[in-house]
C-alpha cells in the first residue's frame, strides 16, 4: 500500500468505523443512500467495534463521536458507544457523511445491474473513481462533499461512515491513488486508524 502523508493539511487520529452489516450487505444489494437497518451479524460487528476500540484508546470517552445520519451508522455507533459501556446517544451526526448515492442502481445487485445496463457497468470498471451511475455520484463527487467535513475535525474523532466515505477518507488523507481506494477492502467490524498520513487497520 503506497500512501503519501498530507502534512499540516491532516486533521487529528481518525478512529473509522465502517457501519456493520445490514440484509443488503449479505446479499451484496447497493444500498447507498437507502436507510437499511443493521442485521444481528451488524450488531455483534459494531460492538466488536467497540471492545476493540477501548482497548485501543483506553480513555476513548475523551474522544469525539461522529457519523452519518443514516441509521445504520448510528445503529453502529450507539451499539460501539455501548460496548464502552458509555452513553450510546451522545454523539454528533452531519450530513456530508452519509454514503454516495447510486441513484436508480439502488436496491439492485451487481448482477442485476450488469443483466439490466452492461455498458454502464463496463464504464464503471474502467473508472471507477470517476463514473457517475445513472442519478447518482461518483467517488470524485463524494470526495468533494466529505472533504470539509473532516477538516473541521479538531480533536480525536471516532467517525462511524460508509465504505465510500472510507475510500474518500484514503485518498484525502493518505494520498492512496484513486484506483487502488476503489478497490481496497472495507471492513466491517474492524477499525480504520487514520494517523500521519498513513492507514493501519485494526
Amino acid at each position: 500500500m503506497q500512501v503519501r502523508p498530507r502534512g499540516d493539511e491532516l486533521p487529528p487520529a481518525l478512529y473509522f468505523v465502517r457501519h456493520g452489516e445490514t440484509d443488503w450487505n449479505a446479499v451484496a444489494r447497493l444500498q447507498g443512500q437507502r436507510d437499511i437497518p443493521l442485521n444481528a451479524r451488524g450488531r455483534n460487528q459494531a460492538a466488536e467495534a467497540g471492545r476493540k476500540l477501548l482497548a485501543l484508546v483506553p480513555d476513548a470517552g475523551s474522544l469525539d463521536y461522529l457519523a452519518s445520519p443514516l441509521s445504520r451508522t448510528r445503529e453502529t455507533m450507539e451499539h460501539l458507544r455501548g460496548a464502552m459501556d458509555l452513553p450510546p446517544d451522545e454523539y454528533r451526526t452531519d450530513n456530508r457523511l452519509v454514503e454516495l448515492t447510486f441513484g436508480s442502481w439502488e436496491g439492485l445487485t451487481w448482477r442485476e445491474v450488469r443483466g439490466r445496463a452492461a455498458a454502464l457497468a463496463t464504464a464503471r470498471e474502467k473508472d471507477k473513481w470517476n463514473f457517475v451511475p445513472p442519478g447518482g455520484e461518483s467517488y470524485a463527487m463524494l470526495l468533494e462533499r466529505v472533504r470539509p467535513a473532516v477538516h473541521e475535525i479538531l480533536r480525536p474523532t471516532v467517525l462511524v461512515s460508509h465504505g465510500g466515505v472510507a475510500r474518500a477518507l484514503l485518498v484525502e488523507l493518505c494520498g492512496m491513488s484513486e484506483r487502488e481506494a476503489t478497490r481496497a477492502d472495507i471492513w466491517q467490524g474492524r477499525i480504520l486508524v487514520f494517523e500521519g498520513g498513513t492507514p493501519r487497520w485494526v
